[in-house]
């Protein structure tokens, strides 16, 4: 698909209380060595469309992470495993509405990455972010 930009995907982080503590269990799970595997019940009709692509959590109603999409794979049971790249990328926490499994994002709704480095009074916290962000503000 020349010219296209990669589909992505969202998907809540249940059973977390906000970004600090998805971060810690993915990181944990990363600095074990272990595969971040996601199961689902089926193969995304539109997996070849999102090569290049990443997976966007949300919580609290917000963007905040992503993770780069490696691949899927079939898991026993006919269920299907979406493989994530071992690193976290801190991104916009624009508002998002909570649904159930995932959705599809495309390049042009997703949100930017934050910068990296800087000084660290140089970013809004993401909580402020967020809600200047609801307002129109930002």
């Amino acid at each position: 698909m020349k010219g296209m930009s990669a589909l992505s995907i969202t998907k809540i982080a249940y059973g977390c209380d906000g970004f600090d503590e998805l971060r810690a269990r993915l990181a944990a799970r990363i600095e074990r060595g272990e595969q971040i595997v996601l199961t689902t019940r089926y193969m995304p009709k539109r997996a070849d469309e999102m090569a290049g692509g990443s997976l966007y959590w949300i919580s609290q109603h917000r963007f905040g992470l992503r993770q780069p999409l490696v691949g899927f794979t079939e898991l026993e049971g006919g269920r299907c495993g979406i493989v994530l790249a071992p690193m976290l990328i801190p991104v916009e926490p624009r508002p998002r509405r909570a649904h159930q499994g995932w959705r599809y994002l495309s390049a042009e709704d997703a949100p930017k990455d934050l910068p990296e480095g800087g000084e660290a009074g140089d970013q809004i916290p993401v909580a402020l972010h967020a809600e200047l962000a609801a307002m129109g503000l930002i």
